[in-house]
C-alpha cells in the first residue's frame, strides 16, 4: 500500500515538474521576441513581407493622352481610315468618329433587304407606295457624290448632309433612303417626313428593325442634319428600344 502511494506521489511530482519546464521554455521564447521588437529588429515574418514588398515592381504612372477634339464639322483631324470596321456590342457603326476601311465592300445586307421588302409591302397595304431609291454605296461612289456636293455647296454645308468617303452608313449595306412613288420632288427633303407616308414609316419602322438614323434636334449627336428619309437596319429588338427611349444609335451604344 505504501509502495502504491509512493508511486502516485512521485508521478505527481514528475507531472508538475514537466508543466513548469514547458512554462519556462514558452516564457523564454516570448521574452526573446519581445526583446527583438523592442530593439527594432524585424521578426522573420516581417523580414519575409519586407522582402516581397521590395521585390514588387512599381507601375510607372503614364500621362493621360490628350483627347483629340472633332473639328467644326464633327470629324477627327487627320484621322486615317481603319483596316477593320468597328462593331460595338455586335452592331456595326459608321459615323464621323468611326469610319470604315476603304476596302470594306459588303454589298447590300440580305437580312436588311428582306426586312425592307416586308416593310414596303406592309406600307403598300395601307395605301403608301414607298420605295428605297438609294441603298448600298461603295467607297468610290461615295467619293464621287461627296466631291460633287462640296463643289456645289462647299465643304461646311456638305458635311451636314453627306458623309465623307469611308464615313457613310450606305457603305455598310444596312442603310436605305426611302421616299414615296409619285412624289419624287420631295425625296431627300424634310417635307417627306410630314406626309402621311413619311409619318407611317416613322411610326412603324421599328416593327421591321429600322430606325430613323438622323432625327430632328440630334445633329449635335449624330453629326448630320435631320433626314426624314434615311433609315438604318439594326434588328427589331434594338429598333424598338431606341424608339421607346427616343434616342439615337450613338446614344444607344454610348459613343455620343
Amino acid at each position: 500500500m505504501k509502495n502504491r502511494r509512493s508511486q502516485i506521489i512521485i508521478g505527481a511530482i514528475i507531472s508538475v515538474a514537466l508543466i513548469i519546464s514547458i512554462f519556462v521554455v514558452f516564457n523564454y521564447k516570448n521574452n526573446q521576441v519581445s526583446e527583438k521588437l523592442d530593439s527594432g529588429e524585424p521578426s522573420t515574418e516581417q523580414k519575409s513581407n519586407d522582402k516581397q514588398t521590395a521585390e514588387e515592381p512599381k507601375t510607372p504612372e503614364l500621362p493621360e493622352e490628350p483627347e483629340v477634339k472633332p473639328d467644326k464639322n464633327g470629324y477627327i483631324p487627320n484621322q486615317t481610315l481603319p483596316t477593320e470596321p468597328t462593331y460595338i456590342d455586335g452592331i456595326l457603326i459608321a459615323n464621323k468618329r468611326y469610319p470604315l476601311p476603304s476596302t470594306f465592300a459588303p454589298k447590300e445586307d440580305i437580312t436588311a433587304r428582306a426586312a425592307l421588302d416586308t416593310m414596303l409591302t406592309a406600307a403598300k397595304q395601307q395605301g403608301f407606295d414607298l420605295v428605297a431609291f438609294s441603298g448600298y454605296r461603295s467607297f468610290e461612289r461615295q467619293t464621287t457624290l461627296y466631291n460633287d456636293y462640296v463643289k456645289r455647296d462647299g465643304a461646311d454645308a456638305a458635311d451636314r448632309y453627306s458623309a465623307r468617303p469611308g464615313y457613310s452608313e450606305h457603305q455598310t449595306g444596312l442603310a436605305f433612303d426611302i421616299g414615296e412613288k409619285g412624289k419624287e420632288n420631295i425625296w431627300l427633303t424634310e417635307e417627306f417626313g410630314e406626309t402621311p407616308a413619311g409619318q407611317w414609316l416613322l411610326t412603324h419602322a421599328d416593327e421591321y428593325g429600322f430606325i430613323l438614323r438622323f432625327p430632328q434636334n440630334k445633329e449635335h449627336i449624330t453629326g448630320y442634319m435631320y433626314e426624314s428619309w434615311h433609315y438604318r437596319y439594326v434588328g427589331t429588338d434594338i429598333a424598338k428600344e431606341i424608339k421607346k427611349r427616343d434616342i439615337t444609335l450613338e446614344e444607344y451604344l454610348g459613343v455620343n
